[in-house]
C-alpha cells in the first residue's frame, strides 16, 4: 500500500512504494509482524497479524505535527477501526469527507476508490485497533446474517462504499475482547483459531449494536458533541473509581452535567444506565481475572470493589449463566 506523508505545507516526510496483494492475506499460515517507526514527526509501533483473508492489528503513535496520510490501497479490503485514544479524519473520494472517528469511537469503512486520505492532528498517544477483511472473504461471511450485514456485503459485492456516518461508542465487550486480542496467550493453530473467532465476534458486536440503535429512532441519538464529551468523561471517572464509584450527584458535577443529562447522556451514548455500566465492567474485568488465574474468588471481588464474594458470585452468575468457580474449571 503506497503510502505519502506530508506536513501541512505539503512537503513530503516520508514516502513508501511497497504494494501487498491479496494473496499475501489470502494464506492460510497465521503471520505476525511488528513495525517500528521513528521520525522528527512522530513515532509509532504497531503489532500485526493476517491469515485465510484476516488481518488484525493494534498499536500506538505520538505525532508531532498536523499530517496528512495518502495511501492508494489496491488491495480490497473492508476495514473496521476502533479509536482507543485519540482522532483521525479520513476523506474518502466520491463517498465521505471528514469522517472523524474520535476516542472510544469504531467505524467500518470499504472504499471501492485506491485513494483515501487520513488527517491526523498532533496528539501525544494514539492508541488504535484495526480489524480487516480481503473483500471476498467479508462478503462470504457477511451474505445472510441480518439486515445490517446484508446491505453491507450487497454493497461491497458491488463496489459500493460502506461506512457510518458517525463514529459509534465502542461497548465494554468490544473493548474486552480487543483487550483479549493484545493479550492472547495462545500459539501456532490455536492463536489463529483465537483471532479469528475474536475477528467474527467483534464484527457481529459493532452490527448488534447498529441495529439496536436503529430501532431507536434517530431522535434518541441526539446528544451535543460537548454533551457527548462530557459523558464520556464521567465514564472515565467512574471507572477510574470503580472499587469507590462516586454518587450520580458527585459524578455529574464533576463531568460538568445536571443529573437528568449524565443519566439520559449515558443512556443514549451507551445504551446502559450509569451504574448498569459500571456493573459490566466490573463484571468483565472479573471474568478477565479469573481466566489469567493469578488471583482467588476473595481477591478479585475486593479488587473489583464488591461487599462479598457472594455478592460478586451472585452478580457474576446472573449475567453469565456460570458461577466464577464454573468459569475457572473450564478456563
Amino acid at each position: 500500500m503506497p503510502v505519502t506523508i506530508t506536513n501541512e505545507n505539503r512537503e513530503i516526510l516520508f514516502h513508501d512504494d511497497t504494494v501487498y496483494s491479496a494473496e499475501m492475506f489470502m494464506k492460510p499460515e497465521l503471520i505476525e509482524q511488528t513495525h517500528r517507526m521513528e521520525f522528527k514527526f512522530g513515532k509509532a509501533e504497531m503489532k500485526e497479524f493476517h491469515f485465510d483473508g484476516f488481518m488484525l492489528g493494534f498499536g500506538s503513535a505520538m505525532v508531532n505535527q498536523r499530517l496528512h496520510i495518502e495511501m492508494s490501497e489496491e488491495l480490497q479490503r473492508v476495514g473496521m477501526h476502533f479509536m482507543i485514544r485519540g482522532q483521525v479524519t479520513s476523506h474518502i473520494r466520491g463517498a465521505a469527507n471528514n469522517l472523524v472517528t474520535s476516542s472510544h469511537q469504531h467505524n467500518i469503512v470499504y472504499n471501492p476508490d485506491a485513494e483515501e486520505t487520513v488527517q491526523v492532528e498532533r496528539q501525544p498517544d494514539l492508541q488504535m485497533f484495526g480489524l480487516g477483511f480481503v473483500k471476498d472473504k467479508f462478503v462470504q461471511l457477511a451474505a445472510n446474517n441480518g439486515p445490517v450485514l446484508d446491505r453491507y456485503a450487497e454493497n461491497v459485492a458491488n463496489n459500493k462504499p460502506v461506512f457510518l456516518t458517525r463514529g459509534y461508542h465502542i461497548t465494554p465487550r468490544m473493548m474486552q475482547v480487543i483487550e483479549e486480542v493484545q493479550h492472547c496467550h495462545f500459539t501456532g493453530g490455536l492463536k489463529k483459531l483465537f483471532l479469528q473467532s475474536k475477528a467474527i465476534e467483534l464484527l457481529a458486536l459493532q452490527c448488534e449494536q447498529i441495529e439496536s440503535e436503529s430501532k431507536r429512532g434517530p431522535g434518541n441519538h441526539k446528544v451535543s458533541r460537548t454533551d457527548e464529551e462530557r459523558v464520556y468523561h464521567a465514564r472515565d471517572l467512574l471507572l477510574h473509581h470503580s472499587q469507590e464509584p462516586p454518587s450520580l450527584s458527585e459524578l455529574a458535577r464533576k463531568s460538568g452535567l445536571n443529573e437528568f443529562k449524565l443519566k439520559t447522556g449515558f443512556k443514549k451514548v451507551f445504551n446502559n444506565t450509569v451504574f448498569g455500566y459500571l456493573n459490566d465492567y466490573r463484571l468483565e474485568q472479573g471474568r478477565e481475572m479469573i481466566r489469567e488465574g493469578a488471583l482467588s474468588f476473595t481477591e478479585i471481588a475486593d479488587t473489583l470493589g464488591y461487599s462479598s464474594l457472594q455478592h460478586f458470585s451472585n452478580a457474576f452468575r446472573k449475567k453469565y449463566g456460570m458461577s466464577p468457580r464454573e468459569v475457572r474449571k473450564w478456563m
